[in-house]
């Protein structure tokens, strides 16, 4: 089992994320309820990663007195997905915070290497302003969120979290050696990858999963 800082990883392994998750690895679930059950799970992880936005005061009227409320206190965000299969999280992280920005990093795995290729890159222009909430449902071996963080680290990015939904030991160690400030939030640690580096029992390809490219 390789060593990583695990003060820095945040399984979210809520009954309701468990239950879904199953859900979301039977090969028999149709295109449209994985679909449906990747945005889910992409709200619960929200909900953890985003624990400590910042809140302030306000007043309102209820119907029979006023009072004081806490509202978000102007926190900026971005939501980075990694294309293609990040894309499938963004929905449900807008549902959570809609005045996000979303930038775009375009990836694909070389089938030999097992590196990532970049071939796209969009960021809002004030990004190192922003807390960068990096998405991508599966992290095998870490290869593309760490090329995600060093695109953002050059962009002036310095609070990077990065939301998986299914990971494994070998990605884990090799994004938090990474990075020593990064944060990663996934929802299981599988066992282990095979020899094409996909992840045991994993989920099979989840791009083609979600958009129904198998």
């Amino acid at each position: 089992m390789p060593d990583y800082d695990a003060s820095r990883l945040h399984v979210v392994d809520h009954p309701l994320v468990q239950h879904k998750l199953t859900l979301l690895r039977d090969r028999n679930t149709p295109t449209k309820d994985f679909r449906e059950l990747v945005t889910e799970l992409a709200i619960f992880e929200g909900y953890e990663a985003l624990r400590d936005l910042p809140l302030e005061d306000v007043q309102v009227e209820t119907p029979l007195e006023v009072m004081t409320g806490k509202r978000i206190a102007g926190k900026k965000l971005a939501i980075i997905p990694i294309l293609r299969a990040g894309l499938g999280m963004v929905d449900g992280l807008l549902k959570l915070v809609p005045t996000a920005r979303v930038g775009h990093l375009g990836m694909y795995r070389d089938e030999e290497t097992h590196n990532p290729v970049s071939y796209y890159c969009k960021l809002p222009e004030d990004i190192n302003q922003r807390t960068c909430i990096v998405v991508d449902p599966m992290l095998a071996t870490g290869g593309s969120l760490t090329a995600a963080i060093q695109f953002l680290r050059g962009a002036g990015a310095r609070d990077i979290r990065c939301l998986t939904i299914v990971s494994c030991p070998e990605g884990i160690k090799n994004v938090l050696d990474f990075s020593d400030y990064v944060q990663l939030y996934t929802c299981v640690v599988d066992r282990e990858l095979n020899q094409n580096a996909y992840i045991l029992p994993g989920l099979g390809d989840a791009g083609d999963r979600i958009f129904g490219t198998r």
